[in-house]
């Protein structure tokens, strides 16, 4: 009689190299993109200064798509992003330099009106029920129209030197601050989202709100929190960008939306593939922000940057659907 042995090769399960890999995918394609623009062009492309200036450009697009992923992960859509951000930096305009209010004083305000954005969503989203879609394109409308009328549709310069400094005056490693205000801001968030209770519940309600509600989760308080966590980060953008710009342009922050969507669907397929996580929508914003500096830098006509961003949106809500796809089907 002969006992089976059960060798460990027979009870491990199988690494699968190709979940491992798809966490490093992008990371790996970014690194392509960098060496083929740095080989084309390497005394204006592969330089520190150009580097420097991406990485500080782009640190409001990178808080704006943190800011999208907080709602999605609970389950619905933030599309006024973009117009809170316009909305703020031009608060921030009228505020500081016509009328002379203190910087420290306005940002708090903007911080305020970006909780009032978020409480104004909730308020239709969740209590009356009116899909969030609708609810945040209304108000994207509603704060543009604002923002023209309270900036008479002109670029306010002039704004005070304090915040400008904060945002690329100082800088570390050659980096201007904004960049690590941004990346302290993903770091928070991968706390919260890995770590908390919070974190959980949130990913939890995403994936089911009826589930989440039997469970004894406050359903309908996560959702508040993220909307107005979104409209927070938002403002918090707008004030990057005021930053940044040393202006506030009643148009041109509406232009980060669509950058900031893709980067919020294209970071779901890296580094935690299946679920919105802060350091693939940080990856995902550079990985864009690259694509876009290069093509430029080359030349490329504006419109080709408009298809860019549409066509990465498309295949990365694509990708994302397959990969979020998939791991529910392991999942159950």
């Amino acid at each position: 009689m002969t006992d089976a042995v059960s060798t460990p090769s027979a009870t491990k399960p199988a690494v699968n190299y190709a979940r491992q890999f798809e966490r490093i995918a992008l990371l790996l394609v970014w690194v392509i993109i960098i060496g083929l623009f740095s080989v084309v062009m390497p005394s204006a492309f592969f330089n520190w200064g150009n580097f420097s200036i991406m990485f500080a450009s782009y640190a409001p697009a990178a808080l704006l798509a943190l800011a999208i992923i907080i709602p999605l992960t609970a389950g619905d859509y933030d599309l006024s992003v973009g117009a809170t951000l316009t909305l703020s930096a031009s608060t921030i305009g009228v505020l500081n330099v016509w009328h002379q209010m203190p910087i420290g004083l306005v940002l708090c305000i903007v911080l305020a009106m970006g909780v009032f954005v978020g409480l104004f969503h909730a308020l239709f989203i969740i209590y009356f029920r009116v899909p969030s879609l609708v609810v945040t394109l209304g108000s994207t409308s509603l704060m543009s129209g604002a923002v023209q009328w309270m900036t008479n549709s002109s670029t306010i310069g002039g704004i005070d030197n304090n915040l400008i400094m904060a945002a690329v005056g100082y800088r570390l490693f050659g980096i201007p601050y904004a960049f690590y205000y941004a990346l302290a801001a993903a770091l928070i968030m991968w706390y919260i989202f890995d770590y908390t209770p919070l974190g959980r519940k949130l990913l939890f309600v995403g994936r089911g709100r009826e589930v989440a509600r039997l469970n004894g989760i406050a359903v309908n308080r996560v959702r508040v929190g993220a909307l107005v966590m979104s409209g927070v980060l938002a403002s918090a953008a707008g004030i990057l960008y005021a930053g940044v710009l040393g202006s506030a342009d009643p148009y041109s922050g509406l232009n980060f939306l669509l950058p900031a969507f893709a980067a919020a669907f294209l970071g779901a397929t890296t580094i935690q593939p299946g679920r919105f996580n802060p350091w693939g929508t940080l990856v995902a914003v550079y990985f864009l922000a690259t694509g876009i500096t290069g093509l430029s830098m080359l030349g490329i006509p504006l419109w080709v940057t408009n298809v860019f961003n549409g066509g990465a949106l498309i295949l990365a809500v694509t990708i994302s659907q397959i990969t979020r796809g998939r791991e529910a089907s392991d999942l159950g």
